[in-house]
C-alpha cells in the first residue's frame, strides 16, 4: 500500500510541477508583452507608415484594454470557472497575436494588441488564482508562489531582450508570432494539468462590472495620452471626467447589488489594502527605470535594442535568487520585513540610478539594476501572496486581478507623471543653458550638447521622482502591514 501512495504523491507532485510551467509560462508570456514591442517599434513605423501619434496606440491599446478588463477577467474567472477561463484567455492573447504578426494596416496591428490584452486581462488574474488552489498552505505554495512572482518581474526585463533578438535576428512580426507555438502548447497542457474546480457561479454584477471596466479604460486612457496631448487637453481632461463618474456610478451600484463585483468591505482588509497600494506605488517607480533608462542606454550610449535588452539581465537574476531564498524564509519570517525591505531598496537602487550623466558607461547603471532587482525580488513574492491570502476561494479572481489592477494603473499614471516631468526638466535645462550664453548664440556643436545634458537631466529628475515613489510605498508598506499575514486561503 504504501508503495502504492508514494507512486500517487510522485504522480500528483509531477503533476503539479507542470501546472505550475503551465501558469508561470502564460504569466511570463502576458508579462512579455508590456516591452517585447517596445524595441520593435521603429520597425513597425516605418513598415507600416504610422506617424509618432498613432504609434503610441501599438503600446496603448495593450495597456488600456488590459488594464480596463483586469477586474472583470478575473470575477468571471471566480464565477464560471479559472481554468476555463485561463484557456479562453490564452487562445484569445494566441489568436490575436498570430493576427498581429500578420498585420498589413495600422488599425489592423491596433485592433489586435486591443484583443492581447483582453485576452491578457481573462488570463494573468486566472492564472494567479490556479496557483492559490492548485498548491496548499504552507512550503509548496511559497515555493509557487516564488516562481509566479520572479515571472511577473522577469516579464517587464526579459521582453526587452527578448524583443531585440527577434528583430534582429527576423523582423518585428516576430514579438508577436513568439507568442502563437507557447500559446498553443499551453493550450494542450492546461487541460490535462490544470485543476478543474467550477465556479462558483452566481450572477455576473454586469452593471458593476461595465462601470467599473469604463471607468479604468478612461483612467488609463487618460494617463497614457497625458504625456503627449498635454494635461489641459480637452481629452485628457474628458478621460479624467468619465473615469470620476463611472467610479461614482460603479460605487452607488455595489452599494444595492446583491452579487457586487467588488464587496466594498473587501478592500477594508489592512494588510490586502496596503500590498495594493504598494503594489501600485511600485509598478509606477519600475516603469521610471525601464522607460528612461533604456532611452538612455539607446540614444546616450548609442546600444543596440539587442545590447540594451541585455543590459537589463542583472534584474531578473537577482529576483530569480532572490525568490527561491525568499520561498524558503517567508513561511518562517512572514512577509513584513520582506515587504517593507524590498520598496526601500528599489528607492535606493532608483535614486543611484538617477545619477548618470552624459559621460557614463554601463558600470554605472549595473549597481542601480542589481539593487532594484533585489528590491524587486523581496517584494513581489510577499505582496503576491499578501493579496491571495485569507481570501475566500471564491473571491481569489477578484484578489488577483485588484493586485495587478493597481500595477498596471500604477504603472501608467507613474509613467504619465514621469514623463511630464522629465519633459519640463528638459525645457527648462535647455531655456537656462542658453540664457546664460546670452547674447552669444550658441553653435550648433553647442547647442547639441546643451540637448543632451538637458535630456540626461530630464532623466535624472524621472528616476529620483520614482526613488520617491519607491520611498512611499516602504512607508505605506511599514505602516499598514502591521504583522505578518496569515498565509491561508479561506474554502468559505
Amino acid at each position: 500500500m504504501s508503495a502504492v501512495v508514494t507512486m500517487e504523491e510522485r504522480h500528483e507532485k509531477e503533476r503539479r510541477g507542470v501546472a505550475l510551467a503551465v501558469i508561470a509560462a502564460a504569466q511570463l508570456m502576458v508579462m512579455l508583452d508590456m516591452t517585447i514591442v517596445n524595441v520593435a517599434l521603429p520597425s513597425i513605423q516605418r513598415d507600416l507608415h504610422f506617424s509618432l501619434t498613432n504609434l503610441t496606440w501599438v503600446i496603448d491599446a495593450y495597456v488600456l484594454v488590459f488594464g480596463g478588463l483586469l477586474l472583470l477577467g478575473g470575477r468571471m474567472g471566480d464565477i464560471l470557472g479559472r481554468r476555463r477561463m485561463f484557456v479562453i484567455g490564452i487562445a484569445l492573447f494566441s489568436a490575436a497575436s498570430l493576427a498581429g504578426g500578420l498585420a498589413s494596416s495600422q488599425g489592423w496591428l491596433i485592433a489586435a494588441r486591443a484583443v492581447q490584452g483582453a485576452g491578457a486581462a481573462i488570463a494573468s488574474p486566472t492564472a494567479l488564482a490556479l496557483v492559490a488552489i492548485t498548491f496548499p498552505e504552507g512550503a509548496l505554495r511559497n515555493r509557487a508562489m516564488a516562481v509566479y512572482a520572479g515571472m511577473t518581474a522577469a516579464g517587464g526585463a526579459s521582453g526587452l531582450i527578448l524583443g531585440g533578438a527577434l528583430v534582429e535576428a527576423a523582423s518585428w512580426r516576430w514579438v508577436f508570432f513568439v507568442n502563437v507555438p507557447i500559446g498553443a502548447l499551453l493550450l494542450f497542457a492546461a487541460p490535462m494539468v490544470l485543476p478543474k474546480v467550477d465556479g462558483h457561479g452566481g450572477r455576473l454584477d454586469v452593471p458593476g462590472a461595465l462601470t467599473i471596466s469604463g471607468a479604468m479604460a478612461s483612467l488609463v486612457y487618460g494617463l497614457v495620452r497625458a504625456p503627449s496631448a498635454g494635461w489641459s487637453n480637452s481629452s485628457t481632461l474628458w478621460a479624467f471626467a468619465a473615469a470620476a463618474v463611472l467610479l461614482i456610478a460603479f460605487i452607488a451600484i455595489e452599494r444595492t447589488s446583491a452579487q457586487p463585483l467588488i464587496p466594498l468591505g473587501f478592500l477594508r482588509h489592512r494588510n490586502r489594502a496596503g500590498g495594493y497600494a504598494v503594489m501600485l506605488l511600485i509598478g509606477g517607480a519600475m516603469l521610471a527605470l525601464l522607460y528612461f533608462l533604456t532611452q538612455f542606454l539607446q540614444d546616450v550610449l548609442h546600444y543596440s535594442s539587442l545590447r540594451a535588452g541585455v543590459s537589463y539581465l542583472p534584474i531578473p537574476i537577482m529576483v530569480a535568487s532572490t525568490s527561491v531564498v525568499l520561498s524558503k524564509k517567508i513561511r518562517k519570517l512572514g512577509i513584513r520585513r520582506f515587504l517593507t525591505a524590498g520598496p526601500l531598496l528599489i528607492a535606493v537602487g532608483l535614486y543611484w540610478a538617477s545619477f548618470i550623466n552624459a559621460t557614463s558607461s554601463y558600470v554605472h547603471v549595473l549597481g542601480p539594476l542589481a539593487t532594484v532587482g533585489l528590491g524587486m525580488g523581496l517584494s513581489l513574492m510577499p505582496l503576491t501572496l499578501n493579496a491571495v491570502s485569507s481570501v475566500r476561494n471564491h473571491e481569489q479572481g477578484l484578489a488577483s486581478s485588484l493586485l495587478n489592477t493597481s500595477q498596471q494603473i500604477g504603472g501608467s499614471l507613474g509613467l504619465a507623471v514621469l514623463v511630464t516631468m522629465s519633459a519640463t526638466a528638459v525645457k527648462h535645462s535647455v531655456q537656462s543653458a542658453i540664457a546664460a550664453l546670452s547674447p552669444a548664440k550658441p553653435s550648433a556643436t553647442a547647442l547639441a550638447h546643451i540637448n543632451l545634458d538637458a535630456t540626461v537631466h530630464g532623466y535624472q529628475v524621472a528616476m529620483r521622482a520614482g526613488s520617491a515613489a519607491g520611498l512611499l510605498a516602504f512607508v505605506v508598506a511599514a505602516l499598514m502591514v502591521r504583522a505578518p499575514a496569515a498565509l491561508t486561503v479561506s474554502e468559505g
